[in-house]
């Protein structure tokens, strides 16, 4: 069993505000195109029209040879964090995705990443699961190797 677990809801409070990404700069404001513009706290798609943030993360505490960082998008307005319950949308929407498993030292697990159909998310998150070296997972766009949704242990 997994669940899929969001930004936590404070860090994204503090980017709404204003707060700084990764980079210490502000986040940019822009307006969503519908579909491609999704949010990593609510998990959904922002829909089209509404304001939203674009700013650089990084999904890990400290900085490191790993410690991938990338654009991503917030709903402006504050947001309902994904429960953690179900696939959420931003997981459906897209023909595949980047998969890859992390040990507790925050390091790729060799072997885990994968581009992994839709369809068969659940499934591969299991079978990465099945390692005792992976600690957490994390699900990435297979076009922009942009930063989605992380998956631990349920």
């Amino acid at each position: 069993m997994f669940k899929i677990t969001a930004l936590p809801t404070d860090d994204v409070r503090a980017l709404q505000a204003g707060g700084p990404d990764a980079y210490g700069a502000v986040p940019e404001r822009s307006v969503s195109t519908g579909t491609g513009n999704p949010c990593r706290h609510c998990l959904q798609n922002i829909p089209e029209g509404e304001e939203m943030l674009i700013l650089a993360h990084r999904p890990f505490l400290e900085p490191h040879p790993y410690a991938e960082t990338g654009p991503i998008f917030l709903c402006a307005a504050p947001c309902n964090r994904h429960s953690g319950d179900g696939m959420p949308e931003i997981l459906t929407s897209s023909p595949d995705y980047l998969i890859k498993g992390y040990g507790e030292d925050d390091r790729i697990v060799y072997g885990t990443g994968s581009i992994t159909p839709t369809d068969q998310i659940s499934a591969r998150i299991e079978d990465i699961f099945a390692r005792l070296d992976v600690a957490y997972i994390h699900v990435r766009s297979a076009r922009n190797n942009c930063y989605q949704a992380r998956v631990d242990r349920a």
